[in-house]
């Protein structure tokens, strides 16, 4: 990989110390940290190499930490790598590690080291040293899948535990370890930079033309900076989330709360204020290097500094010689290879979009769409970029010579959800108008209304959904091609999707007029819903709500339908979360684990392998409004012997257990907080299989 670099005021710290680790030098301060990250899997010489990074924040030094690691068992075999300075200025460096691991017939431990460090904070293992798992060459890895990883503004964190669930997921991960941790956005919540930050007298501003026309200049911008960076060690030096960052490799997108709530899906002329802009900037700097390892650009967004204010030929901002004073960037000539980096850069970002794609191991591909950079509030991705990740797909695909077998898809909220149609209508209508005059004048129904552009608050995470009205076109294109690319190449398609705090399991499917049972089914993808692992759910009664509004919905291409799973047959260790007839969607925070079924797994009982209660199909091929229609009971029941006994019964359940009657599924458990109030954060599986 090509490599330049952007000359700072801070030539000395530039260069590498072999001499570091000798006696007498001083050690390392670490701010935060360490914290691991998966790249890529390298199929192309001779055996399979895993690549990752591992990231830590210190404070300056002229020094170059290095690390060392090797497989667990064996000390005498490890490895070191110099860390490479991605970032430095007067307060803080960003090193990045990067790590290469031959892989073998087996599963192994890696352990890893920083050699002449000191932590100053209590964040570490037993004399710094850490592990992580690979797979074996010819296995598929094992997942964590999480969102909404914070809490919203105002949450009482302690009643809430923090973040109580990790505990659940190191335990999980010492029965059977996790290989990589799928962040599917909000892994940090920065809503605070509004309420106890430096955007708070801004948001206190009640003209909203003033508001609109605020300047973001440097002083503003330093303050957003170095609160999105303490915020950034704050979290993620935050136990038991710490001890995970550390032990189990991330693949991560961002949503709002990684910028600030709602960001992208408020009205367009509001969207494009100075502020907005430059805490996109600012937002964006710190996701590049703590969820992705990688240098941010030179500079950000700025009102009075004119060649940040708009992207430049190469999609980002030019230089900004006060950002650059004393400041240090690695800049290269080469994208990541897991990147799939959009062509122009978002109209409130000046950035371009980062969607990812890598391998899972032997036979799961992992596509995550960077749904926030390019999202308005009626576009969610540019179709220029789907067209640049269905490329990729097709020739990855194609590459691998048909090893492939799953596609896993990540995006930021569910695609197969119920529909709230009826309550945007009700809070975008004239009707709401009069007591929006009264909030602006006499601050009558305060909660209701949010502090930006003076609309309902909820409409920005209504408009946020691909079920919103203005995004379903967007939607079922992405469908269609998700379909297209399952059936041309033989691949199942499976998408995770966080941001609505409940967990469920949404399905597209062939409607009754075509004979297709759901394992040869291209049209059969589950949308696993997971959120959130931190953060506090919905009310009962919305949970409840949008189980009555779990209806068969009907794609507009004739052939497809869709609705949630019924799989919630019981409560969380008899703790009443939802209504008792309420059996698809679950009000408590979790967290997803999806497990391969190797081809030698052994049958499990009875209990997963019924047959279906067959449907009358109607085989008239007629489409559109002349479709036959499926009867109306068919997607509330299981759709293959994988969904058959979904809930505790089946054997995915425990997070653990790869066996099963689909040899080369995936075994999914949804592992639901059982008592929000213990630390301990104990949970209750419930598991499906995925064909």
């Amino acid at each position: 990989m090509g490599i330049d670099q952007y000359d700072g005021a801070m030539p000395s710290s530039q260069q590498r110390h072999p001499e570091s680790n000798i006696d007498g030098i001083d050690p390392v301060l670490i701010l935060c940290g360490p914290l691991i990250n998966y790249q890529h899997m390298d199929y192309s010489g001779n055996g399979v190499r895993w690549n990752g990074s591992v990231l830590i924040v210190t404070k300056p030094t002229q020094s170059t930490p290095r690390l060392e690691y090797g497989p667990a068992q064996s000390r005498g075999e490890s490895m070191s790598t110099d860390g490479l300075k991605l970032y430095q200025d007067p307060d803080k460096a960003f090193w990045r590690f990067s790590l290469e691991v031959p892989l073998t017939d087996m599963q192994a431990e890696w352990s890893y080291a920083i050699q002449n460090i000191r932590f100053l904070s209590d964040v570490h293992g037993k004399d710094g040293r850490r592990s992580f798992f690979v797979p074996g060459a010819d296995e598929s890895m094992r997942i964590m899948f999480h969102s909404c990883n914070g809490f919203s503004v105002g949450t009482d964190e302690d009643f809430w535990s923090g973040p109580a669930l990790w505990n659940d997921v190191l335990r999980t991960h010492e029965k059977r370890p996790f290989h990589v941790m799928i962040g599917g956005g909000d892994q940090i919540y920065n809503d605070g930079v509004r309420v106890n930050g430096p955007l708070k007298p801004w948001t206190a501003i009640g003209n909203p033309h003033k508001r609109r026309t605020f300047p973001f200049d440097n002083k503003m911008r330093a303050e957003c900076d170095e609160y999105y960076f303490q915020n950034y060690v704050r979290w993620y030096s935050t136990e038991p989330f710490a001890s995970g960052n550390a032990a189990i490799p991330q693949v991560n997108i961002w949503d709002d709360h990684d910028i600030i709530d709602g960001f992208g899906s408020y009205t367009d002329h509001f969207m494009k204020c100075a502020v907005f802009r430059g805490i996109g900037g600012v937002s964006f700097k710190y996701y590049c290097l703590f969820q992705h390892h990688t240098a941010p650009p030179v500079s950000t967004f700025t009102t009075d500094a004119p060649q940040t204010m708009s992207a430049n030929g190469k999609g980002t901002t030019d230089a900004d010689p006060r950002q650059t004073e004393n400041t240090y960037v690695y800049k290269r000539t080469a994208d990541d290879p897991s990147w799939i980096v959009g062509k122009t850069p978002g109209p409130y970002v000046e950035e371009r979009s980062r969607s990812l794609y890598m391998r899972l191991g032997k036979r799961i591909a992992f596509c995550g769409i960077d749904a926030r950079t390019e999202r308005t509030r009626h576009v969610i991705n540019y179709p220029e970029t789907y067209d640049l990740i269905f490329e990729r797909l097709e020739r990855e695909i194609k590459a691998a010579n048909g090893a492939i077998k799953h596609l896993i898809l990540l995006l930021g909220v569910p695609i197969a959800y119920p529909r709230l149609a009826w309550l945007e209508n009700v809070l975008s209508s004239p009707l709401i108008a009069p007591l929006r005059l009264l909030n602006k004048r006499f601050g009558v129904a305060g909660g209701l209304f949010n502090q930006f552009d003076g609309n309902v608050d909820l409409l920005d995470d209504l408009d946020d959904h691909y079920t919103a009205r203005q995004h379903k076109p967007e939607r079922r294109e992405l469908i269609l091609r998700l379909q297209k690319l399952a059936q041309q190449h033989a691949v199942r398609v499976t998408i995770l999707g966080g941001d609505v705090h409940l967990a469920a399991c949404g399905r597209f499917y062939s409607n009754g007029a075509h004979d297709t049972p759901a394992e040869n089914d291209p049209r059969y993808m589950a949308n696993i819903i997971s959120s959130a692992i931190t953060n506090k759910p919905p009310p009962k009664p919305v949970a409840n709500l949008l189980a009555r509004r779990n209806k068969i919905h009907h794609l507009r291409d004739g052939n497809t339908d869709e609705t949630l799973l019924d799989m919630f047959n019981e409560q969380p260790g008899g703790v009443m979360k939802g209504a008792a007839n309420n059996k698809c969607t679950m009000p408590s925070r979790n967290y997803a684990c999806i497990t391969e079924i190797p081809d030698n797994a052994p049958e499990v009982p009875n209990g997963i392998s019924g047959t279906n209660n067959e449907i009358p199909i109607d085989h008239t091929g007629k489409e559109g409004k002349n479709r036959p229609k499926t009867r109306k009971d068919k997607g509330h029941h299981p759709l293959h012997d994988g969904e058959v006994n979904a809930g505790t019964k089946h054997a995915a359940a425990d997070g653990v257990s790869n066996q099963g009657n689909f040899k080369g599924g995936l075994n999914v458990s949804i592992r639901v907080e059982i008592d929000n109030t213990s630390r301990n954060g104990e949970t209750q599986g419930y598991g499906l299989c995925s064909k």
